[in-house]
């Protein structure tokens, strides 16, 4: 009898990349696949429990960094949350230190696969050395992992290690050739460069560490389905050379209905939201990696407040001292003149509970991938604000695919209340925007379900794990 299969899971210590890893863990556990998740002990801290009858099958790995020098991080950070955009090289240098203790756990547990993230490349000679084969894994959409292009574009020997123009950047690459919008604009493109291929205090690019590790892979997982993004992974294929296998859009569980509402710290929001219309507020979050200033926090205030909206934000508190520089972070008497048709909410929500009460219609977010997919399962209309990272090159996609309405911003980048107001009525209430609700509601046929993302997409992915790396 085949013995049961073991993966050792290694993601990056961002909560982009270890909550897709993790709801990773959950789908494999539930095909009866032995799971390894490897992170620092407070990230391990800060997941979701594991349901009882999945707890066999996922073993949560805590490995320390090591003792590091006073200062070259913030005490108790082990995540880019916790840490100040220009100490994430540090952080990076720290997760490389962990190769040592991950490459003894290796040698003693001799897993029948390894599924690394983009940031451990080191991986690469671990696995090598003792013949585990590697899957890599990407949180990201098809459309953002086409776009930085095959191999020889990530490793630079294209460009003989010249970086990109930004310039190179505001247009779809060659290599897709089909009709697409999904390029940076102008102000975005100014800073991939340099962030992406550019030398940083770790000695390797962000291109390097996933080119070595896309080359060293024996096949490509990706979080997205043939549903929404077919054409993509058929370029993805292509440029790679790799087989890509989608492994669907791990939905996360919807949550249940909430009894004695009035009871828990967050009462009064649900029982603000049950007594609104159905589909008829707005939901308002940027997640926990956006750092938003003051001045955008402001415009978006605005914006909503000109929209009339209902509104439900969650805002990320800023770094404040006090209750005064909180206040501060909002327009002035923002809270009051709202307060009939909004709520206000600093801190942690249940982004999640939000999303699923019925009187929720529409979310206006920063294009997150993982958000995109909560959000699409409910079949709300998208309003969308990319800020970082891949999240205008989500943004694109979901313009191009008719599911999301971008907001407009000025030359320089710089938001518009007046822009943030047209689109959000737009999104929700005019006869123009119409299609993208439909659609919208359409896509949460295949976002919400559950069966076709683990039944045949995650089965497809254990099927090819133990037809090509289990060991007999």
């Amino acid at each position: 009898m085949a013995k049961e299969l073991h993966v050792v899971m290694l993601p990056w210590s961002a909560f982009g990349h270890m909550m897709p890893f993790f709801q990773l863990s959950i789908a494999l556990a539930k095909a009866k696949v032995h799971v390894s998740y490897i992170a620092t002990p407070r990230n391990i801290q800060r997941l979701p429990k594991i349901s009882p009858d999945l707890q066999p099958f996922i073993h949560l790995v805590p490995i320390s960094f090591p003792p590091l020098e006073p200062d070259f991080l913030p005490e108790g950070a082990e995540a880019t949350v916790d840490v100040p955009f220009e100490k994430i090289d540090n952080l990076q240098i720290a997760y490389d230190l962990l190769q040592k203790p991950i490459k003894q756990f290796i040698a003693d547990q001799m897993p029948d696969c390894i599924v690394p993230d983009f940031a451990a490349y080191w991986v690469v000679d671990i696995a090598k050395e003792y013949g585990v084969p590697l899957v890599y894994f990407s949180a990201f959409s098809a459309a953002s992992s086409v776009f930085f292009g095959p191999l020889e574009n990530l490793s630079g020997v294209n460009r003989n290690y010249a970086l990109p123009s930004p310039q190179s950047l505001t247009s779809p690459p060659e290599w897709i050739t089909f009709p697409s919008l999904v390029a940076f604009k102008e102000y975005e493109a100014i800073y991939v460069p340099q962030g992406f291929w550019g030398k940083n205090n770790t000695g390797i690019s962000g291109a390097s560490r996933l080119a070595k590790v896309i080359s060293a892979s024996q096949a490509l997982a990706i979080r997205t389905c043939n549903e929404i993004e077919g054409d993509y992974l058929e370029v993805y294929k292509k440029i790679t050379r790799k087989p890509v296998i989608p492994i669907g859009v791990l939905p996360p569980e919807k949550p249940g209905k909430r009894e004695n509402t009035e009871m828990s710290p967050d009462g009064f929001m649900f029982d603000w939201l049950y007594k609104q219309s159905p589909r008829s507020v707005v939901f308002v979050g940027f997640g926990s990696e956006c750092k938003l200033s003051k001045e955008q926090v402001h415009e978006i205030a605005h914006g909503l407040e000109l929209s009339e909206l209902p509104f439900v934000w969650g805002v990320r508190k800023p770094n404040a001292a006090n209750d005064d520089e909180v206040d501060d972070f909002l327009p002035l008497g923002f809270v009051d003149r709202t307060s009939e048709k909004g709520l206000v909410c600093f801190g942690w929500v249940p982004q999640m509970e939000i999303l699923g009460n019925p009187s929720v219609g529409g979310s206006l977010f920063h294009s997150g991938w993982g958000s995109v997919i909560e959000t699409l399962q409910f079949g709300h209309c998208l309003v969308l604000l990319p800020i970082i990272v891949d999240q205008p090159l989500n943004a694109r996609l979901l313009v191009e695919k008719g599911l999301a309405a971008e907001v407009k911003r000025n030359e320089d980048g710089s938001l518009s209340r007046d822009e943030i107001a047209k689109t959000l009525r737009l999104a929700m209430l005019e006869d123009e925007g119409e299609h993208l609700r439909s659609n919208a509601r359409k896509a949460a046929a295949v976002f919400g379900d559950h069966k076709l993302h683990q039944d045949h997409y995650i089965g497809a992915f254990v099927d090819y794990l133990k037809n090509n790396v289990a060991k007999r």
